[in-house]
């Protein structure tokens, strides 16, 4: 399977965008030399299913997981990992917030200095 930008990704429409979910299953179907009916089986779903999703046809997001899991292949959704970022503005008022200098606490109070 082929890495495409951003930008590519975003012209496709979504039958074609379907049609390349459909051909990497696929691909790794055949890979791992594995007819439809027993990767339906396997992941619980009709043979018929299976090829709608591999036509690049409507199947539902259950099915697309169940088939990837059998695959092995769910490494995939790592893409829909959601990553946690800082705004700039809220670190520059942490970093305001975090100390600058230490301060000695073994200091002598000078009134209990008995002088």
């Amino acid at each position: 399977m082929t890495d495409l930008s951003f930008t590519e990704w975003h012209s496709k429409s979504d039958q074609q965008l379907a049609a390349h979910i459909g051909a990497f299953v696929r691909h790794h179907r055949l890979e791992q030399n594995k007819t439809q009916e027993i990767l339906s089986k396997e992941a619980g779903i009709s043979r018929s299913t299976l090829s709608l999703l591999e036509h690049g046809e409507t199947v539902t997001l259950a099915t697309l997981i169940q088939v990837l899991r059998v695959l092995d292949q769910l490494q995939v959704l790592e893409a829909f990992a959601v990553k946690q970022s800082v705004s700039p503005i809220a670190l520059a008022k942490a970093e305001q917030k975090s100390r600058k200098r230490a301060r000695n606490t073994n200091t002598i109070d000078p009134r209990k200095l008995d002088w």
